[in-house]
């Protein structure tokens, strides 16, 4: 379904988005974005650190909010303003569930605008990457 301004409310839950990151995927992401700590990869050293288990990065999980906002606005929506904070840790081989609530729709300047509160959470429905993100829409 296609998201028009017509068709959104405040208050309204906006499609959910899941990912489960492979240990894989981290060594791409590391790669390719060239965040090449340890903590991502090497388990020994992750441990070292106090952590558990290596955490996928925190730039990975503010892409994976990205996307959701973009799946979400489809062609009719532009990011105007997007955010996000780190403060918890996600694992790989764990699903990560992106969500979002319709928090305000305005017109503002000429524009049609929507704020939208998003976030990360992991399997025990912890909020992991709390951000928000405005779009504007031109249907």
């Amino acid at each position: 379904m296609t998201v028009t301004w017509d068709s959104i409310s405040e208050g309204q839950a906006i499609t959910e988005l899941k990912k489960n990151c492979s240990t894989q995927q981290l060594v791409q992401w590391a790669a390719g974005s060239g965040d090449f700590y340890q903590i991502h990869y090497d388990k020994d050293f992750a441990v070292g650190t106090g952590l558990s288990n290596i955490i996928v990065h925190g730039a990975l999980k503010n892409a994976f909010l990205g996307q959701l906002v973009h799946d979400w606005m489809g062609p009719n929506g532009r990011i105007k303003k997007y955010g996000c904070s780190y403060r918890g840790m996600d694992y790989p081989n764990q699903d990560i569930t992106c969500k979002g609530i319709v928090r305000r729709k305005y017109e503002e300047g000429g524009e049609k605008l929507v704020d939208l509160e998003i976030w990360s959470e992991n399997p025990e429905g912890n909020k992991t990457t709390p951000g928000t993100a405005t779009v504007a829409f031109s249907k």
